[in-house]
């Protein structure tokens, strides 16, 4: 009995060493084999699949020799199954890791390509590891026995409850995810709230928005307060905007002049500062007779809403320097009074 209960032991133990062996010997081959082919295609989902096959490897062929070392011993039923169902449990769990790390990195690779169909957001992100998650679950419970159908039910009925108290959280959680598949607003965009927050969205999570100013600083906004708010989104359409700078001049310039060597100082800006559209033919607008100048508007294009600072300033400096040059008179404001002669009303007499 002795002798038979020892030999078990050893060929359980020369098992799980195997195993243990086999699994890190593997997981090597399986690195050096698969890398190299991996090298070999232009896709990057290869390499992601190679390296997660290379972390389980070793648990699964340890799971395997614990399988194989319980073959040797004669273990009672109850014993028996609740090791095949947690040997069962821990396969799926780590499956479904593997498979929620390889969906991770599919969405952050390939969601900027389908920002319509897919926007790239960390609530996106996860949302789609919640489902494999949630899938590797349902897989676990109907292994174990377990009947799905009662737990659904259960969470209807306490989902009332549950829905009240986090009114709040799940407002904020079906305002994100409808901002997000809206694709109105996506992350890297520029935009403009209605309560005076400007800046670019850096992302959108499961309870609020990010939005970076141009300060560097970073704004929080609850997702169900931006549903609801007037967003003025400046890449959208495009990125492309017009640039409108108010310019005067004074009444006695020849008009015609001045509008063509603004076009032309502002053609120069365009074509020679980073940020200009150098295909755009710049132009001008009078508009006002003011108080000491004609006014007017020249209107240039940016490739994008930050752009047009760099773009104002140094069309202004290059204006007023070609300005200078043609004797075209930018004036200050300037107020002309005209005293008429004539004889003045003696002041009324005060009564004390």
């Amino acid at each position: 009995m002795m002798e038979s209960w020892m030999l078990r032991a050893t060929l359980s133990a020369v098992v799980l060493a195997l195993s243990y062996v086999a699994g890190h010997l593997l997981k090597s081959v399986v690195r050096r084999r698969l890398t190299a082919m991996a090298a070999g295609t232009s896709g990057q989902w290869d390499d992601v699949l190679v390296t997660e096959l290379g972390k389980r490897v070793p648990l699964w062929c340890g799971l395997l020799g614990v399988y194989l070392a319980a073959g040797f011993w004669t273990l009672p039923p109850n014993v028996n199954n609740a090791l095949t169902k947690s040997l069962f449990v821990l396969i799926v769990l780590s499956a479904t890791f593997s498979a929620a790390a390889i969906v991770a990195w599919a969405t952050r690779a390939y969601g900027s390509t389908l920002q319509h169909a897919l926007p790239l957001t960390s609530l996106t992100q996860t949302v789609v590891t919640g489902a494999v998650y949630t899938l590797g679950l349902l897989m676990i419970l109907n292994g174990l026995g377990v009947s799905v159908t009662p737990i659904l039910t259960a969470l209807g009925v306490g989902g009332l409850a549950v829905a009240l108290a986090l009114q709040e959280t799940l407002s904020n959680l079906f305002a994100g995810i409808y901002v997000a598949i809206a694709g109105l607003v996506r992350t890297g965009d520029y935009v403009r709230l209605d309560s005076g927050e400007e800046g670019y969205v850096a992302d959108i999570g499961w309870r609020s928005t990010r939005i970076r100013l141009l300060a560097n600083n970073m704004v929080l906004v609850p997702n169900a307060r931006l549903a609801q708010a007037i967003v003025t989104n400046y890449y959208m359409p495009d990125c492309e905007l017009a640039v409108l700078v108010e310019v005067g001049v004074d009444y006695a310039s020849d008009l015609t002049r001045v509008e063509r060597i603004t076009c032309e100082v502002a053609k120069e800006t365009l074509e020679t500062v980073p940020g200009g559209i150098a295909s755009f033919a710049p132009f001008i607008r009078y508009h006002t007779f003011g108080d000491s100048s004609i006014n007017f508007t020249v209107i240039l294009r940016a490739r994008e809403y930050v752009d047009q600072y760099l773009l104002k300033h140094e069309f202004i400096k290059r204006l007023h320097e070609r300005y200078t040059r043609e004797g075209i008179t930018i004036p200050f404001p300037i107020r002309t009074l005209v005293w008429q002669d004539g004889d003045q009303e003696s002041p009324a007499p005060v009564l004390k």
